[in-house]
């Protein structure tokens, strides 16, 4: 008797090579930080990176992003090393994807953007999220619709041959304009439900978490709100919006966890997460998270600031939170194992001193540094965070006397 094949059913992991340029804009060694990011992108989409290319150009190729030379090298390599896709660390026009999509048959292109965009989509949990995302796919997809009908230029020239063809393209423009309006539409009412709800909260003072992404927001959320909430050493590991009723000092206020910015953020994304922005907008004070242990943390700093001022949320009253305390590593020193399951108290009291020391709290108020996973300096963070709540919470309510109210007890918890 014959046996029956055995066909595995276990989805095979994706791998794929990643492309970027070294420019005048972009020396080297920025361009190598940006490609590690771009590959830990890479990795939280369930990526695995088989190679890293480079080129050094003074701009982008307007055909085909890098030059000749660089297309044969990848085209030489990816003879004997099979890949689903190349992934480009900057965004492409259409008329570049279009060339590369010849070049590279069955390959999938992709940039920055997409790649982002495809995270996002497996992040999103609730209806505005999923919406967000799917609108910002279209708007993102809609410029550069035509690629997908490039099976049309195999066609024959002639009378009655072009026709379908443009026919078939106007029909899809306009299925992806009217499914844009539909979102559009649908995300107005969500705002419009989402900012009754924000509404009802000016009552308290509310505080929201920014940063970079992977920084450490949603764990510094565990800390204050001692609550669970999901974290991840991943990109993007939170984007819908978390609120957290907190108290502390006697005084109740709103923690909101928002999603997590980077360079080169999509522009699609920050006009569809409006509403979710919005939270930040309408906060009181902001808490900016600073990953301190990332060689470029200052630049992260930057980028952030930079989008605040896009959302128009940079003159809001901030806490800067230098995080990730016990993996911070001084250039001069090489003495801590990142992959220690115990921590050595004496040396998070000593990179505490040293940073208190240094020139990013000398030359910056409301600046305070701690170790969210292991819960190290906490106590100055609540000094600090209470001492803004207060300020705002008295201007709410002048004649507030937190012994008569019988929600909250002494030691800041909710009572249920």
């Amino acid at each position: 008797m014959l046996k029956s094949p055995i066909f595995s059913t276990a989805k095979q992991q994706e791998s794929a090579i990643l492309v970027g340029l070294i420019t005048q804009k972009q020396n080297a060694e920025q361009t190598k930080e940006y490609l590690d990011e771009l590959e830990f992108l890479a990795t939280t989409a369930g990526v695995i990176t088989k190679r890293v290319f480079t080129q050094r150009l003074e701009r982008p190729d307007s055909r085909t992003f890098v030059g000749k030379g660089k297309l044969e090298e990848i085209k030489v390599w990816l003879i004997e090393n099979p890949v689903d896709s190349i992934i480009f660390d900057d965004d492409l026009t259409a008329p570049q994807v279009r060339n590369l999509e010849m070049m590279f048959q069955d390959i999938k292109i992709l940039d920055r953007s997409l790649l982002i965009l495809n995270i996002f989509s497996q992040r999103a949990q609730t209806d505005q999220a999923k919406r967000q995302v799917e609108l910002a796919q279209y708007q993102y997809l809609l410029p550069r619709l035509t690629r997908m009908w490039t099976h049309l230029s195999r066609q024959k020239g002639g009378i009655g041959m072009r026709g379908p063809g443009e026919k078939e393209l106007e029909t899809d423009k306009r299925i992806v304009k009217d499914r844009i309006a539909f979102l559009k539409d649908k995300l107005e009412k969500i705002d419009k439900q989402s900012f009754t709800r924000r509404k009802e909260r000016s009552r308290l003072v509310r505080v929201a978490l920014v940063g970079y992404t992977n920084v450490g927001k949603s764990t510094l959320m565990r800390r204050l709100a001692k609550t669970e909430v999901f974290a991840e050493n991943k990109l993007f590991a939170t984007i819908d919006s978390t609120v957290r009723k907190v108290v502390l000092g006697n005084i109740p206020f709103l923690l909101t966890d928002t999603v997590g910015f980077i360079r080169k953020l999509p522009t699609q994304l920050i006009e569809s997460f409006k509403s979710t922005l919005d939270e930040i907008r309408e906060a009181d004070i902001l808490i900016h998270v600073v990953d301190i242990s990332h060689p470029s943390f200052e630049e992260q700093i930057e980028v952030v600031n930079v989008t605040l001022a896009e959302i128009g949320a940079s003159e809001k009253s901030m806490i800067l939170v230098f995080n990730k305390l016990d993996l911070f590593k001084p250039e001069s020193e090489d003495n801590l194992d990142e992959h220690l399951t115990t921590i050595d108290e004496n040396l998070l009291q000593k990179n505490l001193d040293r940073l208190k020391n240094s020139y990013l709290k000398k030359n910056t108020e409301n600046v305070v540094f701690i170790s969210a996973e292991h819960k190290e300096n906490l106590a100055d963070l609540r000094d600090v965070l209470i001492q803004k709540i207060q300020e705002k919470h008295f201007l709410i309510y002048p004649n507030w006397d937190p012994t008569q109210n019988p929600l909250y007890d002494w030691q800041g918890v909710v009572q249920e």
